[in-house]
C-alpha cells in the first residue's frame, strides 16, 4: 500500500474536479477564453492521473477509491468556491403588495441599484412587479431591502447577462 500515491491521486482528482466546476461556470458567463484555458490544465491532470491509476489497477485497487473520491470531493469544492466567487449576474423579480412597491423602488434607487416597476394583479389584489439586475455578490442587499419593507413579498432570482445597455453597479 502507498498512501502517498493515494495522497496524490486523491489531491490531482480533487484539483481537477474543482477546474472543471469552476470552467463550467465560467463559461456560462460567457468567458470562453479562461474556459478554454482550464479546459486545457482539466485535460492535462485527468491524463497524468488516469495513466497513473490504470497501470497495474488490479494489483491496487485502492488507487481506484482514491480516484473517486477525490472526484466527488473535488465537484463539491468547485461548488463551494464558485460560490464564494459569484460569478455573473441575477434577475431579481419581486412581486410586492402595491402600496410598498414605490418605497421599495426607492429605496433600492436609493442603495445604487436600477429598478424597473411594473404593475400586476395578483389573485386578491394589486401588486408591483420590481425588476432589478445585479451582480450576483450584491443580490442579498436588494433582497434585504425588499423583506424589509414587505415581509409577504415574493421573490425570484434567474441567472442573466445583459445583452445591450442598462445601467448596473
Amino acid at each position: 500500500m502507498n498512501i502517498v500515491l493515494y495522497i496524490i491521486i486523491f489531491a490531482s482528482k480533487v484539483f481537477e474536479n474543482a477546474l472543471g466546476t469552476l470552467r463550467l461556470i465560467v463559461v456560462a458567463n460567457g468567458k470562453k477564453e479562461l474556459g478554454a484555458i482550464l479546459q486545457g490544465v482539466i485535460a492535462l491532470v485527468w491524463v497524468i492521473v488516469t495513466g497513473v491509476v490504470v497501470v497495474g489497477i488490479t494489483e491496487d485497487p485502492l488507487k481506484i477509491i482514491a480516484f473517486a473520491v477525490g472526484s466527488a470531493a473535488g465537484s463539491y469544492l468547485g461548488s463551494f468556491i464558485e460560490q464564494k466567487m459569484a460569478l455573473g449576474n441575477n434577475m431579481l423579480m419581486a412581486i410586492v403588495d402595491k402600496n410598498y412597491g414605490e418605497l421599495i423602488a426607492t429605496e433600492i434607487r436609493n442603495n445604487g441599484f436600477a429598478v424597473t416597476v411594473l404593475d400586476g394583479n395578483g389573485m386578491d389584489k394589486e401588486r408591483n412587479i420590481l425588476m432589478v439586475v445585479v451582480t450576483r455578490k450584491k443580490r442579498h442587499n436588494v433582497v434585504d431591502i425588499v423583506k424589509n419593507i414587505d415581509q409577504e413579498a415574493m421573490i425570484v432570482s434567474e441567472n442573466t447577462f445583459t445583452l445591450y445597455g442598462g445601467y448596473q453597479k
